[in-house]
């Protein structure tokens, strides 16, 4: 599946425009100002960057600079360069244009971006993901186009974005709205400021804890995640429920007991407005056996905390309640996954009030247990989460620990896509480390790949030792240690960026690493390299220009990471007469090889996929499509034998493709579990300024398999060996090859 709201604002440049004045963006940044920058651009965004953004006057589209965006250290975040204007315009489409060139963008996309900001929301977004470019891509203009909500709109961000690794160059910026060059428009004049008590802050500033107040805290979560989805006053968009809840809480707070505690509850539900019953059955619009998930309520109707009053009449909204839209919630049209709406960022601090930070906890869990299709694979119990976690978020000291908590709150969902956009967080990670790569092989931590040319460092390293300890501690302790912050849908995707995230990671950049080599203990002391400065793409990828080749006369390889649509003719030439093909899928599609290589494999339209998706109507409950087929009639389809290579690198959708490549009962799998994290992705914003993640629709083999924390199916299981890295073989690889030379 292809990524959907991967990144919005993880370091930007930042430009505010005076009321009433021409809208000038500066789109091919001709102008510079005293320093050198172009002119209304900030590129440090507040000092947040982590990658490096500049002027080039050596590549451009046109004119005599564009700017680029280059990655570091930082392959599951990214940087995108943003004009803001708070000019009220009169208008309903607004269109971004732009010229983009890409050099080696892997392990994410590149793309341009807009988004629409209400006073307290987000009215629409595009982040190029429908187009999102990977690879490396000469100079091409590209569009995107959202709504303008002239009522409700308050300010314009857009821009381009690099999120993963690699390098893009941006030219020639043009915002339209409804066809005219947003220069040639006049501002509306603004209007009057509004209440904004709540904008920034709860009021809120500490919540005492007891296990009394926890208990109730937490039966609050749960009625207030249940009334935002399933009350159509709230779903209406008639009450702000964010400032309900802050209105709310210093009475639940300050309450002595169950009794005044449910009371306070019930008058809360009844000022929201009676509902008419419903004259007739509400249906669930499924046939049951199709409905693989349904919801939970998390004991809300059966906690003796609240009355037999209040609870019947959380009962009665269930019942009652005839919701087609929503103002929190939308699916994304042709798709299905969550559009989580009008959520306010409270970005003005990195360390909310305690008021806040328990929304974020109560928004987080809210969105799961209704519109996560895994949420019966969580990690924790979902259904007890709340009183788990609101100790911890309430006792927060400060940014860094806020946003620890967090982390581990999103990875207890054990899903690859839920990550913390976050640069406080990925900043406390360390600023140095190691010079080389490591992977865990064989229940290791393993020498793998050089992320240097200096040869001091290849004198003291070798591919294949074995890494004990770092700085003193057991690289097993440290494994302990940052397992709960490390994301992954299962114990491979963990271990797949843990290393690189947290292991190999300081602060200090003198390193103490004890090693073992062919069975002998060595001490190593190794300097560490600023983790931004580390140009990866210098050591991965280096046979980009060989999307396929042959192995020999009778094996074709291909690159599933490096495969074009425009490379099909000379791969069906080359490959015509060989016995077997190997599709390397230890990587990301920058195709749709659906498209490619499914087509060119199977002889007729095979059934591969079938999807689970959310209800408005019904939050909470999931239903399985009818498989999805891939292919179609092709007399001239490949003759040999298909081997398709995977590990925990294979994710999303390359697990999706793979998919649709088993199909084909000449295919076999080979390899290790994949990072069983598939299904378009749904964005979160949380408070204090950043985003998180998770896969919006379920995703199933035909025979109702459930693919997410499982993988792929595997045919035959194949892991790389410490011997194997010492002497530089593939493995997987060889193992392919056997197969289809074999008889």
């Amino acid at each position: 599946m292809k990524f959907i709201n991967l990144l919005l604002l993880l370091s930007t440049f930042l430009f505010s425009i005076p009321a009433i004045a021409q809208i000038q963006i500066n789109g091919s940044f001709e102008e510079l100002d005293k320093t050198g920058n172009p002119v209304g651009w900030d590129l440090s965004y507040y000092k947040e960057n982590t990658y490096t953004i500049q002027l080039d006057s050596l590549i451009k589209a046109k004119g005599k600079y564009s700017v680029s965006i280059s990655a570091g250290d930082k392959p599951i975040v990214g940087n995108a360069i943003v004009q803001s204007s708070t000019q009220k315009l009169n208008g309903k489409l607004l269109s971004l244009v732009g010229s983009i060139r890409t050099e080696n963008v892997s392990d994410g996309w590149a793309g341009l971006w807009m988004r629409v900001d209400g006073e307290k929301d987000e009215l629409a977004s595009d982040l190029m993901e429908s187009q999102g470019l990977k690879g490396s891509q000469d100079w091409k203009e590209y569009a995107i186009q959202i709504p303008y909500d002239q009522a409700n709109a308050k300010s314009i961000h857009f821009g381009a974005l690099l999120f993963g690794k690699g390098k893009i160059w941006v030219d020639g910026l043009r915002l339209y709205l409804d066809g005219t060059l947003i220069e040639k428009i006049t501002p509306a004049p603004p209007e009057l400021v509004r209440d904004t008590l709540y904008d920034e802050s709860s009021r809120i500033n500490t919540i005492p804890l007891s296990p009394e107040i926890i208990r109730r805290l937490s039966a609050t979560g749960k009625i207030w995640a249940f009334l935002k989805y399933h009350h159509p006053m709230i779903t209406a968009g008639k009450y702000n429920w964010d400032r309900q809840l802050f209105e709310h809480l210093p009475e639940i707070i300050s309450t002595q007991n169950d009794s005044t505690f449910s009371n306070i509850i019930e008058k809360w539900v009844d000022q929201l407005g009676q509902i008419n019953p419903l004259s007739f059955r509400k249906p669930s619009g499924k046939k049951k056996e199709n409905i693989v998930l349904q919801p939970d309520y998390a004991g809300m109707f059966s906690d003796d905390l609240l009355s037999q009053s209040l609870r019947n009449k959380l009962q009665y909204i269930l019942t009652n309640n005839d919701i087609k839209t929503s103002h929190y919630i939308s699916l994304t049209p042709g798709v299905g996954n969550p559009l989580f709406e009008n959520e306010k960022f409270y970005s003005a601090s990195f360390y909310p009030d305690a008021g806040i930070r328990l929304l974020a906890l109560y928004r987080y869990w809210a969105m799961v247990q209704y519109f996560n299709p895994n949420r019966a694979v969580t990690e924790t119990d979902w259904n007890g989460i709340l009183p788990l976690y609101i100790p911890e978020i309430l006792k927060a000291k400060d940014k860094n620990e806020y946003h620890q908590v967090l982390a581990r709150l999103i990875c207890s969902i054990r899903d690859g896509h839920g990550f913390l956009s976050s640069s406080v967080y990925q900043s406390s990670s360390g600023k140095y480390r190691l010079p080389f790569d490591a992977k865990y092989i064989e229940d290791k931590l393993v020498v793998t790949e050089y992320l240097t040319d200096n040869q001091k460092i290849k004198k003291e390293i070798a591919p294949g030792d074995v890494i004990d300890k770092i700085n003193g501690k057991p690289v097993a302790e440290l494994i302990k240690t940052f397992s709960p912050y490390s994301p992954g849908s299962n114990i491979s995707a963990i271990m797949r960026d843990m290393p690189g995230n947290y292991l190999l990671r300081s602060d200090r950049q003198e390193f103490s690493i004890e090693i073992t080599r062919e069975g002998t203990k060595q001490e190593k002391t190794i300097i560490g390299v600023e983790s931004d400065k580390i140009n990866f793409s210098a050591f991965y990828g280096k046979d980009s220009d060989q999307p396929f080749r042959l192995l020999d006369e009778n094996i074709g390889y291909v690159q599933g990471n490096k495969l074009k649509k425009e490379n099909m003719d000379s791969l069906k030439r080359l490959f015509a007469h060989t016995k077997g093909m190997i599709v390397d899928m230890r990587g990301y599609p920058i195709d749709d090889l659906n498209a490619t290589i499914s087509e060119y494999i199977l002889d007729k339209p095979e059934p591969f996929v079938r999807f689970t998706i959310g209800s408005i109507a019904n939050p909470g409950q999931f239903t399985l499509s009818p498989s999805i087929t891939v292919g179609k009639k092709n007399k001239n389809a490949y003759k040999g034998k298909v081997i398709i290579l995977v590990n925990e690198v294979t994710q999303s959708n390359a697990e999706f493709v793979t998919m649709a490549f088993q199909t084909s009962g000449r295919t076999k799998v080979i390899g290790s579990a994949s990072a069983g994290a598939d299904g378009n992705i749904s964005r979160i914003v949380l408070p204090g300024g950043f985003s998180t993640y998770f896969s919006g629709i379920g995703v199933y083999y035909p025979d109702g398999t459930n693919a997410q924390q499982k993988g792929v199916k595997i045919d035959e299981t194949v892991r790389p060996t410490i011997k194997g890295i010492s002497e530089g073989v593939d493995e997987l690889l060889e193992r392919a090859k056997e197969v289809i030379v074999k008889k």
